[in-house]
């Protein structure tokens, strides 16, 4: 098998997966590549997608092909984002302030985590003029939750985006044979007040509140002016309910495959979610995006916007904030592609019609 080395060019995200692997120990690269169970949905995310056929239609002006949208009112160069996942000093040194700087440069929303291995304000200096989301893990601790608001949002963070589908964390079997415990390998810095920042280890983190449901999101919109997305809505159900807690977006997710095996693909998902808000707020995509391609379809079917994990911790980890910005630009292109081959000349003109049905 050939090596690649530095030389040989990355030109699709799959290259940058297989690049990622040679460069990462094999712990990380578990934690990085995990799925819970059987890792069947995990799997299921990326193949659900090449279920799904295009019609294209052809002799039409594609001569300009615009592909910037907008999210929560916010204009982005594609409907492309950067999608939160933790620790990201395990692919690169500079961890999250690479991944800031790149999103900023590419003009997308990256949604920064809970689980950073950098300060908030660390990012938020690195990227000035970056367009960010806040990830919340929402904490047992009420005045914890609070603070992290509130500094989320005195920095710049332009909306609040509240992961659901974690009321206790999913079995990762690699994590379990490698014993990954970052309880003692990382300090979480945003979990720490400055003083405690170089003392107080992840171990005393408060835990993920498990008792939080649909009434405690009334607290959360007391204590905030931030648009509030809940990250990790799979069903009809839950949609509706968002609708009537007056949340402002839905990430359509299932965390990657890590956390409840055997639920739907994202993109399987998708569908019923989008018919159940009826365009009361917006509806975005993660999980499985990995071509232009994918990216076109998810919007066909209904997405605002879709964003990527481990894509970005690939380009990371490859090439550090270069890489990142590389990953980014090649799905852009890609779509750009994809769009003119379709014959969309902009983001409003993806349709349901562009989607063959039955879906095989």
């Amino acid at each position: 098998m050939l090596k690649s080395g530095p030389e040989m060019s990355l030109v699709c995200l799959t290259d940058f997966e297989a690049h990622a692997r040679e460069r990462l120990s094999k712990s990380t690269w578990d934690y990085i590549e995990g799925g819970a169970g059987e890792a069947f949905t995990r799997d299921d995310n990326i193949a659900a997608f090449k279920k799904i056929r295009l019609r294209p239609r052809y002799l039409k002006d594609v001569s300009q092909v615009d592909t910037r949208t907008t999210i929560q009112g916010e204009e982005i160069s594609a409907p492309i984002g950067i999608s939160p996942t933790g620790f990201h000093c395990l692919a690169w040194p500079d961890g999250e302030m690479s991944t800031a700087r790149a999103a900023q440069a590419a003009h997308v929303c990256y949604i920064t985590s809970t689980y950073s291995s950098c300060t908030l304000e660390d990012i938020v200096a690195t990227a000035p003029r970056g367009f960010r989301w806040f990830q919340l893990y929402v904490q047992s601790d009420r005045q914890l939750n609070q603070k992290l608001i509130q500094r989320a949002e005195s920095l710049g963070f332009r909306a609040l985006v509240v992961t659901v589908d974690v009321p206790k964390v999913g079995k990762r079997r690699h994590d379990v044979r490698n014993q990954m415990n970052f309880k003692t390998n990382l300090l979480l810095k945003d979990l720490q007040s400055p003083k405690e920042r170089n003392s107080m280890p992840y171990l005393q983190m408060s835990p993920i509140d498990s008792s939080f449901c649909w009434n405690d999101l009334s607290w959360l919109q007391s204590i905030t002016q931030l648009p509030i997305i809940l990250k990790g809505i799979l069903t009809k159900e839950d949609a509706a309910l968002a609708v009537k807690h007056k949340v402002q977006g839905i990430i359509v997710s299932n965390h990657g495959g890590r956390q409840l095996d055997d639920v739907p693909a994202s993109i399987d998902a998708l569908t019923e979610v989008v018919a159940a808000v009826r365009g009361k707020l917006e509806v975005y995509l993660d999980g499985g995006i990995r071509t232009g391609n994918d990216v076109l379809k998810a919007l066909a079917l209904g997405a605002k916007c879709v964003f990527l994990g481990r894509p970005v911790l690939w380009g990371l980890a490859s090439k550090g904030e270069h890489g990142v910005e590389e990953v980014l630009n090649i799905l852009k292109d890609e779509f750009h592609t994809s769009m003119a081959l379709t014959g969309c000349r902009s983001v409003p003109e993806i349709s349901r019609d562009l989607i063959q049905f039955p879906r095989l």
